[in-house]
């Protein structure tokens, strides 16, 4: 295999496989192996984590937010039962779970005009923060009902909450330390909206140096599907890997990591 970065932190990469294991703390028995595109994978558990992406009432459940303005969000629940499998094998397996979510500042002084204009274009609409005609719930707001994650999701104990306020989970949040503190190199995304907040995360996380993979039937838009296409065909050309749970599962489920 040909190394591609420095010996401490480079990967070992052929036209076929890419291992993501850095090899100065390589540790086999937390290896796995799964097929991805544009090649195959292996990765260490031990620096792996995943980040769940705006599973929350106000996106994806009936009576929310963009339910009230005359989305579908239908098509927003679909990662819901490949995460349902998925997550409880991470958790026992060592692997983080990131539960990154809006969480607004009741008063919205974080908020630019820029970001409020995004979804309250004429200043009449209901928009980030304002209360729901139907529940009364604060759009997207810390605490309210809408900013929680959906009920079909069940967070274990250990996992972890981050707030965030733009589409990526990065700018003025502590994500970035805390995957340093946990000693994390590869980032699995999941979650919705998959060309919006989770890629746009998924970009940052790679310009900051980490591997990054999308997990393909995890995540969701409420978008035409050529935006799912072009983030699709970006995250390979550009950033990292796309990947199906299913094979990850597996490879966990019947490789040779402990249990």
């Amino acid at each position: 295999m040909n190394r591609l970065g420095n010996r401490k932190r480079g990967w070992l990469v052929t036209k076929e496989h890419v291992d993501l294991r850095r090899s100065a703390y390589n540790d086999a028995r937390a290896a796995v192996s799964f097929a991805a595109q544009p090649q195959q994978l292996t990765l260490d558990l031990e620096r792996t984590a995943i980040i769940v992406v705006d599973m929350q009432n106000d996106f994806c459940t009936p009576g929310g937010w963009l339910a009230g303005i005359g989305v579908d969000t239908a098509p927003l629940t679909r990662p819901v039962a490949p995460l349902n499998r998925l997550l409880p094998v991470l958790r026992t397996s060592g692997v983080p779970v990131i539960w990154l979510n809006w969480g607004n500042r009741p008063d919205r002084l974080n908020l630019s005009p820029s970001v409020l204009h995004v979804y309250n274009g004429d200043g009449e609409s209901t928009g980030i923060g304002d209360p729901m005609p139907t529940n009364g719930s604060r759009v997207l707001e810390k605490g309210s009902w809408g900013a929680a994650v959906v009920d079909d999701l069940t967070p274990g104990p250990e996992d972890i909450y981050v707030d965030k306020f733009r589409m990526s989970g990065f700018w003025d949040t502590p994500l970035d330390s805390i995957l340093r503190n946990l000693g994390v190199d590869t980032i699995l995304f999941a979650g919705v909206n998959l060309d919006q907040c989770v890629m746009h995360t998924l970009q940052d996380a790679g310009c900051l140096g980490y591997d990054v993979i999308l997990l393909e039937d995890c995540c969701a838009t409420s978008s035409p599907q050529y935006c799912a296409d072009g983030a699709l065909y970006n995250v390979k050309q550009c950033y990292g890997f796309v990947a199906d749970s299913a094979a990850l599962l597996e490879a966990i489920t019947f490789g040779d990591f402990p249990k």
